[in-house]
């Protein structure tokens, strides 16, 4: 949390946009190969998870890219980009229609599809299928004293609640845990400002040695030697912050999910270790 941070705020747009809440999908047959060549069969993306939240574990569970809350979308090709470029994480939603119409949730991040944290009482309420509306804020947001750091896909009022402090002309964020470069794996084919990345947890033994077993859906991740500015890739001296926003993966190449909010050289652009820098907390975020 900054004081001083001068930004563009001002000028940015607030714009509504409308998806539904979504239905969890398979592909037939429904196994998938995991890193011992086993075929599995486990609930995943899409729908809305009752008992997994914002700050729980990223791994552990019984579940293949596990999105918390409500995953929602639109099923016009043209739309579902619309959600993809224009929400940020910690946009307001708003349910527009079914038994929990008029709740308030919180937009936690970007997968396939877009995820919604409501709490609990409101989450038992809301049915395949509802209309959810977000109060898309913060396309086009930038730091006006640091312009060669690049701002994606959060809400100014997010980028406010972060722990933030500058040190001879450099941004230091607080972040949850750090990740090398080399653990880096599915959706770097992908631009910076379409979906997620995930880390590749097949080494098990690598996962725990560096911690990253305890990683925490919501936490701000800081990557070495990552440049996202158009796409996913590496490049000595730069910095990405992100945010974990899925669970693990048993899938070869796949583990949990990874959303870029900041990107820049390390001249710019740094980070310490706090464990309790995590959107649950920096959103005060209510289950």
């Amino acid at each position: 949390m900054i004081s001083n941070l001068k930004t563009n705020e001002k000028n940015l747009i607030k714009m509504s946009i409308g998806g539904f809440a979504t239905q969890p999908s398979f592909k037939n047959p429904g196994y998938i190969p995991n890193n011992d060549g086993q075929a599995v069969i486990y609930p995943g993306m899409f729908g809305v998870v009752n008992n997994i939240k914002v700050g729980d574990n990223a791994f552990g569970w019984a579940g293949d890219h596990v999105e918390p809350g409500v995953s929602i979308d639109s099923e016009n090709p043209n739309e579902h980009f619309a959600l993809h470029y224009l929400v940020c994480t910690g946009n307001k939603a708003i349910v527009r229609s079914g038994e929990a119409k008029g709740a308030i949730g919180i937009v936690t991040g970007e997968h396939a599809r877009n995820l919604i944290h409501f709490e609990n009482k409101i989450l038992d309420k809301i049915c395949i299928g509802d209309q959810i509306d977000i109060i898309t804020h913060g396309r086009g947001l930038k730091l006006l004293d640091f312009p060669n750091i690049e701002i994606k896909k959060i809400d100014p009022k997010l980028l406010k609640s972060l722990f933030l402090k500058i040190v001879k002309k450099k941004l230091i964020v607080d972040v949850a845990i750090e990740l090398p470069i080399r653990i880096m794996g599915s959706g770097a084919e992908l631009n910076s400002e379409y979906v997620d990345q995930d880390l590749m947890s097949g080494d098990r033994a690598l996962m725990k040695k560096l911690k990253i077993d305890q990683m925490k859906l919501g936490d701000l991740i800081a990557i070495n030697h990552a440049d996202h500015r158009w796409g996913r890739s590496y490049k000595k001296d730069y910095v990405s912050i992100a945010i974990c926003i899925h669970g693990d993966s048993v899938m070869s190449g796949h583990g949990p999910g990874i959303m870029t909010i900041m990107t820049g050289k390390k001249k710019d652009l740094s980070w310490k270790i706090n464990k309790k820098a995590n959107i649950k907390n920096l959103l005060k975020i209510k289950i």
